[in-house]
């Protein structure tokens, strides 16, 4: 099989040095997740009153997550194009395309008109600019991650992985400071909806905003001189004509265990990011209750918890790199199991507890995520990497990411106002995550000339 074990090969000097390693994964992602995360917040915040009035706030809500989703359908499809590109002419044009794409589809749904102005064609094409985001997103993440682990000293691949990894928490970060900003300074006097200029133009700024980051961000990738671990392949003419063909003969297996192994971290994900938004903003005397909180205090609450997420992303890289990807996973992967059997208690101590809830999922998120960047690149062969390792991470994000705010919203709804099932369907969802791990084996000596 493709993944023997190999003896891990001597140091060589990178093409690259560390600081445009680091900036070219990091700043790609950075722009790639702040896009994405616009998005999200937009689909609680202004989408359902602009694109899907249906005269129901639950109805509209799931008929925005459902746009959401539906980008996380493209994405699978996003990871073959890119990835098969990425296989045959490398990591540096395939990344630089994924980045263009994404920044023009979120600079035009700063420009999209809203359902009053023309009728059913705004969500039309609010759906088909979100299905390039997906689209873009797909072949993004595996890039970025080659980029970190192919250029990578030697017992240090999980450390380097993580600097794509800290793109999510920053671009979290930025998205909704821009957001939060723009309701400090348009304040709206009903808690549960932003206020009229907010809706009528101030919602544009943070997608119209993208293109300056994609101009940085393309300044810096054009800079990238490709990894010597895919120079070698082009060298010894091992290039695959079809990665995507190969990549399903041979490496079937891994295809399906990098799938799963993701998906806790998906469903933890969206969870954290999306759903807790809608449920922390939720009347307490809804017709399905929430936690009652203003935006502006909630969305506080959140960013200092995705500190937490960039700081554990960070931290465990070399915990990965000193204890195996797979030990530390299965560790973390039992916490978010227990985790999800502490939705009520924890969302039901008022402050404090919300509070705790928030730094412990996404200090679980930051150490879950954190290692996928080395382990399912090093799941797969060079001549394959690009093709394997995007197409496991997206379809992840079909069976987590794509229904994980729908059927959170259905969860919330059955339990009446109670996120007890919503935690129920993390455990599960990580229960399967660590079957998966169970059926692996341990990536960190692998040899990534292979």
């Amino acid at each position: 099989m493709s993944t023997t074990t190999a003896s891990v090969s001597m140091p060589t000097t990178p093409l690259n040095p560390k600081g445009r390693v680091i900036m070219a994964s990091l700043i790609g992602t950075t722009i790639e997740f702040y896009d994405f995360y616009v998005y999200a917040t937009a689909a609680v915040l202004v989408f359902p009153h602009l694109f899907f009035p249906t005269g129901n706030e639950t109805t509209a809500l799931l008929a925005s997550f459902a746009v959401f989703g539906a980008a996380m359908v493209a994405r699978p499809i996003g990871a073959l194009f890119f990835g098969h590109f990425g296989d045959r002419k490398g990591r540096k044009a395939t990344l630089v395309g994924a980045l263009l794409t994404m920044g023009i589809a979120t600079f035009l749904i700063g420009l999209l008109p809203t359902y009053d102005m023309i009728g059913w064609w705004a969500p039309f094409m609010l759906v088909i600019l979100r299905l390039a985001q997906g689209f873009a997103l797909g072949g993004e993440w595996s890039g970025a991650a080659l980029v970190a682990t192919e250029n990578a000293p030697v017992g240090k691949r999980a450390w380097y992985g993580t600097f794509p990894q800290v793109g999510a928490p920053l671009g979290f970060i930025i998205a909704n400071g821009l957001f939060l900003g723009l309701a400090l300074a348009l304040p709206s006097t009903d808690p549960t909806r932003p206020s009229e200029a907010f809706l009528e133009w101030a919602w544009r700024i943070p997608f119209l905003f993208s293109a300056v980051m994609v101009i940085v961000g393309l300044w810096v990738r054009l800079r990238l001189v490709e990894s010597e671990v895919f120079t070698k392949v082009v060298k010894a003419d091992r290039v695959e004509k079809l990665p995507l063909a190969a990549v399903f003969k041979s490496n079937w297996r891994e295809l399906i265990l990098g799938t799963f192994i993701m998906l806790a971290t998906y469903v933890l994900f969206y969870l954290m990011t999306t759903f807790t938004l809608g449920y922390g903003r939720a009347a307490t005397d809804a017709p399905v209750p929430g936690l009652g909180f203003s935006y502006n205090n909630f969305i506080l609450m959140m960013i200092l918890g995705v500190v937490f997420f960039g700081i554990f992303t960070l931290a465990s890289g070399p915990w990965a790199d000193k204890h195996g990807r797979r030990k530390t996973l299965i560790i973390v992967t039992l916490a978010i199991i227990v985790f999800g059997l502490l939705f009520v208690p924890l969302l039901g101590a008022g402050f404090p507890g919300v509070m705790l809830f928030l730094i412990v999922g996404f200090s679980l998120m930051g150490m879950t995520f954190g290692p996928m960047g080395a382990l399912l690149p090093e799941l797969f062969p060079t001549s394959v990497r690009y093709t394997g390792s995007a197409f496991a991470y997206n379809m992840s994000s079909i069976l987590g990411a794509a229904v994980a705010p729908f059927i959170a919203i259905w969860l919330w709804t059955l339990g009446e106002g109670s996120p007890f099932w919503v935690g129920i369907y993390l455990s599960i969802m990580a229960v399967i995550t660590l079957i998966a791990l169970v059926l692996s084996r341990e990536t960190k000596d692998l040899d990534l000339h292979r």
